[in-house]
């Protein structure tokens, strides 16, 4: 194997504060590498020091001989006036690269194939298109090249679900089995899993280093904390609670090697589901009513003549007290249409046809991309913009202060009196929803939320709302803040309709996959209700049922486990004994695999 890049006793020094202290580590071939850690720890110093673009003020980095590095910093490093052309291409001649199965499926995976849909195409100057497009093209012009090191920075900033399932994809087939270097910063946690088979924390100057993707490094670092016997109990309960949400997620994050769940099943083991919905639900209707919003027969027309475009065409969609919903589409679909038409008040968006119908009790605040309103409190201090909103908010039937919930969104005491003007973007964007939650919404909308926020962060919000009684609409293209937090998902497929997705991005992802080969979408799933079929319901309760019984199973085969290991050690010197509980053992546990298997079906059916 391949020696690829060393640290040694690593230095960096930022102002007064250390953000790396004596770090030393390696990277190999067949190495992919994921780099977490929270807002300002160091994550991008890390990889400017690890690519030689920044010297340590102690300490050296080498890498091996002749080993080419390709990088994606955050901010925009290619020519403004170059085209898209040759900022992607550079000099290669047209027949070349068109002929290139590599270069064609990265235009096709990132910038729509070889006639690129925004405007001006390939010929379009890259000074002149957005930031989300500008990101696309560097992503691209790095991933056509023939690397054997490749770091990336934040990388599905800007990409859309579709983008971040094309890119985890590319870059598990990118290199042969052993061979090639990935070092990737994101809070991209399904990414993280899906990429990544080892993660290094950055923190307090040092990096730590977990074997597994984002799911494993969860549960080792739930069990150093309860080995170290560690007293930040929030933290702590946080991470179990997470742990035992993940135990309970999809098999693609469950399922891999790394991520053996019966070494943190005596963490787990009481821990109850994230949310208690009925509870949830039941304080929702008293707050709200049985009437949330009502979309009645709703058309959406935006643009006037040859530009009109349909946006919903006929669309009926109920959405009742307690509801959590994450709503995925391609761009230009109408999201934060149909987010704003939702919220209603001056500017909202107006039905072409149809209405709009919001209960009277209705109370609904969204958190949008902007986080330019936060200006008008930029001269006061973090706690005091906060408290200007309330005081105190109930959250989980407890009445929690705003220092109690600043702390709980990691802001530290230091944090929590520093000005707001002097913030960064992800500590912006925590505030930002904090002064949401101060007011008491009984309806919140969140417009792509995960963005700058680091992945401990995004746990705690994920935790806080848990407890939250109310109706929750979020449109990300974070896959996993969807399954964390959402107990369904809708699709927009530019189609005018509003579909459901019992099986969630998942199926979403197919369903675009099956419009782009025959040119046209799918007319199952619908949301209307008339094509929401009777079956569905009962299909999903008798999953559920099945999940119980089960779960029943497994646990007398756990019991069962604990006594053999007991037994082998009792007898561990009458080899005949321990090769006939060995035997017993391994009976049992491929019987308790086969069932954790099924019960894995079950769960998909039940949703």
């Amino acid at each position: 194997m391949a020696h690829l890049l060393n640290a040694e006793s690593v230095t960096v020094v930022h102002g007064s504060r250390t953000l790396l202290d004596a770090v030393s580590l390696g990277l190999d071939d067949g190495d992919r590498i994921g780099v977490v850690g929270r807002n300002g720890e160091g994550k991008s110093t890390l990889l400017r020091v690890l690519a030689r673009l920044q010297e340590p003020d102690g300490g050296r980095v080498t890498t091996g001989r002749e080993v080419r590095l390709g990088a994606l910093w955050q901010e925009d490093r290619l020519d403004p006036e170059m085209t898209v052309r040759q900022a992607v291409m550079g000099d290669m001649a047209p027949h070349e690269w068109a002929g290139d199965a590599k270069v064609r499926d990265v235009l096709g995976g990132l910038l729509g194939g070889l006639e690129a849909p925004f405007v001006g195409g390939l010929d379009a100057q890259f000074g002149r298109l957005s930031g989300g497009q500008r990101r696309r093209v560097g992503l691209a012009a790095l991933l056509i090249s023939d690397d054997d090191l490749v770091m990336l920075d934040e990388p599905t900033n800007h990409l859309d679900v579709e983008g971040v399932a094309w890119l985890a994809q590319h870059l598990n087939q990118r290199w042969p089995a052993g061979r090639g270097g990935l070092l990737v910063v994101t809070h991209d946690r399904w990414f993280l899993d899906a990429v990544c088979g080892s993660i290094w924390e950055v923190h307090d100057g040092v990096v730590d280093s977990y074997e597994g993707g984002y799911a494993a490094y969860v549960l080792t670092r739930a069990e150093r904390a309860r080995v170290a016997a560690v007293t930040e109990e929030r933290r702590q309960n946080t991470l179990r609670k997470e742990l035992a949400w993940l135990r309970r997620g999809p098999p693609a994050r469950t399922s891999k090697p790394q991520f053996r769940i019966d070494a943190a099943e005596s963490l787990i083991a009481d821990e109850p589901p994230p949310r208690d919905q009925m509870n949830l639900a039941k304080m929702a209707t008293a707050r709200l009513g049985k009437d949330v919003v009502d979309l009645e027969d709703v058309t959406v027309t935006v643009g006037s003549g040859d530009e009109a475009k349909t946006l919903l065409e006929h669309v009926t969609w109920r959405i009742g007290p307690g509801d959590r919903i994450g709503v995925v589409g391609v761009n230009g679909s109408g999201k934060t249409t149909l987010m704003k038409m939702m919220l209603g008040g001056p500017g909202a968006p107006v039905p072409t046809a149809g209405r709009v119908k919001r209960g009277k009790t209705v109370q609904a605040v969204i958190l949008s991309q902007d986080v330019r309103e936060l200006d008008a409190v930029a001269d006061q201090k973090v706690q005091e913009a906060v408290e200007k909103v309330k005081g105190t908010v109930r959250i989980g039937g407890k009445d929690v202060t705003a220092g109690q919930l600043l702390e709980r969104l990691g802001f530290t005491k230091d944090k929590i009196w520093t000005r707001v003007s002097d913030l960064s973007g992800g500590e912006r964007r925590r505030l930002q929803l904090l002064r949401l939650l101060m007011s008491e919404p009984n309806v919140l909308l969140l417009d792509e939320p995960t963005n700058d926020l680091d992945t401990d962060t995004l746990a705690a919000i994920e935790d806080t709302l848990d407890e939250w009684p109310g109706t929750l609409i979020v449109v990300s293209h974070d896959r996993y803040l969807l399954e964390r937090i959402c107990d369904k998902q809708v699709a927009l497929l530019g189609d005018g309709q509003i579909r459901d997705l019992p099986g969630g991005v998942e199926e979403y992802l197919k369903l675009r996959a099956q419009q782009e080969q025959t040119g046209v979408s799918s007319p199952t799933s619908t949301i209307s209700e008339e094509t929401t079929p009777v079956a569905t319901a009962a299909d999903t309760r008798a999953a559920r049922k099945e999940m119980a019984r089960i779960e029943r199973q497994i646990s007398k085969l756990a019991s069962r486990e604990e006594k053999l290991h007991a037994q082998m050690a009792e007898k561990a010197t009458d080899h005949a004994a321990i090769s006939k509980l060995d035997a017993e053992l391994r009976e049992v546990t491929a019987e308790k695999d086969a069932l954790e298997e099924a019960w894995l079906e079950a769960a998909e059916l039940a949703g």
